[in-house]
């Protein structure tokens, strides 16, 4: 039994893998507004997570992601609809009765007339949001948030603790929604409404609180917040390259995301990844852990990895040889068209599903 349980914990995929393709893959989606590109991204995440996402409370949380999404898609065009949009149009939709403003107020408007140019405007921002989300919500249903945290850097484990505990409370909360709904329906009690979400409400959060003191308990048992002694010049050496590795970090992106700092951006960015890397090595000394059974990243982390940083930097071309086909024009208002090279390069965030292995069969 022990040999099937390592053949198991070995036939998963790193957390990180599936993090860092999601994030690839959320990249991509920044670089355009085509609602076409946006709605592929979309399937392909979803289609990964449906052939790939274990049966566990954390990837249930999937469903909550995509209606927050959807509600940031009517939040952005509710706020158009309201506040006016600085996208001139002539194909009037609407006339809202416009509130007069004082003069402080200038540029900004209470309704008046909504255009088809100002909605699709707002639309295609807010998918491009939504599409960053769904992404997201696609690593938390596929990686393991507690062999996540396994994986990283002793330098990082105490925040590493924090977002972790973040990314579980939600799926956590949802399962005890749906549970505690469930059995109300059972036993013939209503589930909806505002005494529904009362009678719910009140032991969903008394089951966080004893979870919460449960995982302090815990924590303060094995010794959470232990540190080493180092020495002190250890210590200024640490702080010394992760924060100047940071800085380096951030001048190097921004200098590849401007046409003036293209020649030193990515040496910059190289540089600031080496020192911040090597301040994370110097820092792990003062939080001495063991791994038990750690990770290991396989040739199918890699695979699922270059397949997300491929998909982000076909688009990042394609977005700088024809900002046309990525960023469909409403003013005036035209159809989006579906660009061949960037849709095939979108299907390549496809390949975890064919690489990665699947939980539901045994090992």
């Amino acid at each position: 039994m022990g040999s099937a349980t390592r053949r198991g914990h070995r036939a998963q995929l790193h957390p990180g893998a599936w993090w860092l393709w999601a994030l690839a893959l959320g990249t991509a989606a920044t670089r355009t507004t085509n609602p076409l590109l946006l709605a592929l991204l979309i399937t392909v995440s979803a289609y990964v997570v449906a052939t790939r996402r274990p049966d566990t409370p954390w990837s249930r949380s999937y469903g909550a992601f995509v209606k927050l999404a959807l509600a940031v898609i009517l939040i952005r065009l509710l706020f158009a609809t309201v506040l006016g949009s600085p996208i001139p149009g002539t194909h009037v939709l609407l006339a809202l009765p416009e509130l007069p403003l004082p003069a402080w107020a200038q540029g900004i408007r209470l309704g008046g007339e909504v255009t088809a140019e100002a909605l699709t405007f707002a639309l295609y921002d807010g998918l491009r949001l939504a599409t960053l989300l769904i992404c997201v919500g696609a690593a938390n249903a596929l990686a393991n948030p507690s062999r996540l945290l396994k994986s990283l850097p002793g330098a990082l484990y105490e925040m590493g603790v924090a977002v972790v505990v973040a990314l579980t409370f939600a799926p956590n909360l949802i399962a005890d929604v749906q549970r505690l709904r469930a059995a109300r329906r059972l036993r013939g009690r209503p589930d909806k409404g505002l005494r529904g979400l009362l009678h719910v409400g009140l032991p969903v959060l008394e089951g966080a609180l004893e979870r919460s003191v449960s995982l302090a308990a815990a924590m303060d048992a094995r010794g959470y917040g232990r540190t080493a002694q180092v020495p002190p010049a250890v210590r200024r050496t640490t702080a010394a390259l992760t924060l100047g590795g940071l800085l380096g970090v951030c001048a190097g992106t921004y200098g590849l995301l401007t046409a003036e700092g293209a020649a030193y951006g990515f040496p910059l960015l190289l540089a600031g990844l080496a020192a911040a890397l090597a301040g994370l090595r110097l820092g792990g000394r003062r939080s001495p852990r063991t791994r038990y059974r750690p990770d290991r990243w396989d040739v199918r982390a890699w695979l699922v990895v270059a397949s997300g940083v491929a998909v982000a930097a076909l688009l990042a071309l394609a977005a700088a040889r024809d900002p046309a086909a990525l960023h469909p024009g409403v003013v005036p208002l035209v159809a989006p068209t579906l660009p061949l090279w960037p849709a095939a390069a979108v299907l390549l965030g496809l390949l975890p599903a064919f690489v990665a292995p699947d939980p539901k069969e045994p090992s």
